[in-house]
């Protein structure tokens, strides 16, 4: 019997915020592979080398974490006043699973230059030196992201001196605009599905805690981090390690996945890890970051901590930026509530790998709070470029 050749892809390995993955376009995938479906999902699978029994992804582009198995696929925007649609696929580790159920904030910041270099920004709009404002449609969850990317001699400038903590070396800044980023989905079709700042769900094993639960950015449910018995200043090896308090989390997270009307059964949370995400909020405290950077409550208006497919993520997803920037400035959240409260358009919020500064613009509209903008800054950078390869046999 002879041996199958491998698939030779077209693609490229770019950095976005505290995150990376392989991005293509969608008309170099192999064409069966051109449109949503199980195909497509075993493709992108054996791309990142999951499902991996050995949590590594040795035979693959994946990191073998959640901000390091993605995928990202980018085509002509089908949306008016749009550049390129933007879809996102995050690859599960250790099961058999794409999640298309939301987007990748940080990953965002990557679309942009990929656009720019991939020719979908006509050469008319792309001064000498300047900046091009690219104009994204997120199709995973149908919303609007401006991404200002810096122009050097008419190419994406990628070097730069701005540094976004997680991030080992500094790049070009590039700012988001998340336009209207609330998300409609959930049982009450509003920002907060409940219809409340605050919430009491029934957990499992816990019995009543409160949450603030928000779809903005993505769907999220925010603790006080005292409610879950934490400081709030906590690193990955605390939370990662302790197969108990992923658990504790899990149930907290399903418990408000419920509640918001994003899933029918608690069995259906295994079929959706991506979102909601799931953060714990407290006041600013001093703590030492992930690379023993000295935080100061000084510096901050609170601490947050975040899961991402059931881990403590190492920095703070784009996404969940959105989310905690909407609930702060809404009086009377959580996580307004850790930040001080009163009113406020932008919060600085710790995370395990350092700070982070969110902003965003709400509004009350016949007694409903509407988000109409976020923004932060990220930067992105490509890693490399050419063609991936899979075993011929992984497709159908």
């Amino acid at each position: 019997m002879g041996e199958l050749a491998q698939l030779k892809i077209p693609a490229t390995y770019m950095r976005g915020g505290t995150s990376k993955g392989v991005f293509f376009r969608l008309q170099d995938l192999p064409e069966s592979a051109r449109m949503p479906g199980a195909t497509r999902d075993a493709l992108l699978m054996r791309v990142i080398g999951s499902p991996d029994p050995y949590g590594k992804h040795t035979d693959g582009m994946g990191g073998a974490t959640s901000s390091t198995s993605k995928c990202v696929i980018i085509a002509p925007a089908t949306k008016p006043d749009h550049d390129v649609d933007y879809l996102y696929g995050q690859v599960s580790i250790d099961s058999a699973f794409v999640d298309w159920s939301g987007n990748c904030g940080n990953l965002s910041a990557a679309v942009g230059p990929f656009a720019i270099a991939q020719g979908f920004i006509p050469a008319e709009r792309i001064p000498l030196n300047g900046s091009v404002t690219v104009r994204i449609w997120q199709a995973n969850i149908g919303k609007t992201i401006l991404a200002h990317v810096p122009v050097t001699n008419g190419q994406v400038q990628e070097t730069g001196d701005f540094e976004l903590d997680g991030v080992s070396f500094p790049a070009a800044e590039i700012v988001l605009e998340f336009i209207d980023p609330s998300d409609d989905e959930g049982e009450g079709g509003s920002m907060f599905p409940t219809g409340n700042l605050i919430d009491e769900l029934e957990v499992p094993g816990m019995g009543k805690l409160k949450a603030t639960m928000i779809t903005a950015g993505i769907p999220t449910v925010f603790v006080d981090a005292a409610d879950v018995g934490y400081a709030g200043t906590e690193l990955q090896a605390t939370i990662n390690e302790d197969k108990a308090a992923l658990a504790k989390f899990e149930a907290i997270r399903i418990a408000g996945a419920l509640r918001m009307g994003l899933i029918k059964t608690a069995e259906e949370a295994a079929t959706r890890q991506h979102t909601p995400k799931l953060a714990f909020v407290a006041p600013p405290r001093d703590y030492l970051s992930s690379a023993g950077k000295q935080i100061t409550a000084s510096a901050i208006d609170l601490n947050v901590r975040a899961l991402s497919m059931g881990k403590l993520h190492h920095a703070m997803m784009g996404t969940a930026s959105v989310a905690i920037a909407t609930a702060a400035a809404v009086p009377g959240t959580l996580v307004n509530l850790a930040a001080g409260g009163g009113a406020r358009e932008r919060v600085c919020f710790g995370h395990p790998s350092g700070t982070l500064a969110v902003g965003a613009s709400v509004a009350q509209v016949e007694g409903q709070w509407q988000v109409t903008r976020a923004v932060m800054s990220r930067s992105a950078r490509v890693l490399m470029e050419g063609a991936v390869r899979v075993p011929a046999d992984t497709l159908p």
